[in-house]
């Protein structure tokens, strides 16, 4: 993907925030090169700020998310049992933009419809080993109310409203009627290894560079001066 189509994409989910209300913090507006003055090594490893993903599908309009990593505790604190061991995320998804069928491993989740359109989440449940069981429904609990759900039934969420999702909840999610604002609030994990997908994704998304970046996505941070 071009560098010129990402910034476009950040474009219309900062437009897509400013109309929600939502503010972010300080670090999302910097510069590249305020970034590399001014980022400190808790955002650099916290892999916090802006990421874009088409989930190796190669075509993100269908498949795909803006993704704001707010803030994140570390996995040590998390094995610890005491400390941050909580991480929040706002996802942009534009009207009918798929996030595929996935589970994780370890990560518990509350995914809230923050502002906009309706929130679809389709759901079912593991079988013994953790995989996908299509014919397997689930018991998930929307803002503290047990609800059941028929295998491959869809739920679906008005701003403000949320679901939990623990692991072997194997679900996917889109916005119905409209582009939707989604707050993620789980528990720490490490997302290049704690998500498991249904089908496997394609190749990691490839930036050509043909114009500066408007802002750092978490993939640039890898490309850093490694003197900071």
């Amino acid at each position: 993907m071009k560098r010129s189509r990402i910034n476009d994409i950040m474009g219309d989910a900062i437009e897509m925030i400013a109309r929600s209300g939502f503010q972010l913090p300080p670090f999302a507006w910097w510069t590249p090169r305020e970034f590399i003055d001014r980022a400190t090594p808790a955002i650099v490893a916290g892999r916090l700020g802006w990421d874009i993903t088409d989930f190796g599908s190669g075509d993100f309009d269908h498949c795909g998310l803006v993704l704001f990593t707010l803030r994140s505790g570390s996995l040590a604190e998390l094995a610890g049992g005491a400390g941050r061991v909580y991480a929040e995320k706002l996802l942009v998804a534009q009207d009918a933009q798929l996030v595929p069928l996935h589970t994780h491993l370890l990560k518990t989740k509350d995914l809230v419809n923050r502002w906009g359109a309706t929130l679809a989440v389709r759901l079912c449940g593991s079988d013994a080993q953790g995989g996908i069981d299509m014919g397997k429904g689930v018991t998930v609990e929307c803002d503290g109310i047990a609800r059941w759900v028929e295998p491959g039934g869809v739920i679906r969420l008005d701003p403000g409203e949320s679901v939990t999702l623990r692991p072997g909840d194997w679900h996917e999610f889109r916005a119905e009627g409209g582009p939707c604002l989604i707050g993620e609030v789980s528990s720490v994990a490490d997302d290049q290894t704690d998500t498991l997908f249904a089908i496997p994704p394609g190749a990691p998304l490839i930036i050509t560079e043909d114009m500066p970046p408007r802002h750092l996505l978490v993939g640039d941070y890898d490309h850093l001066p490694r003197n900071r």
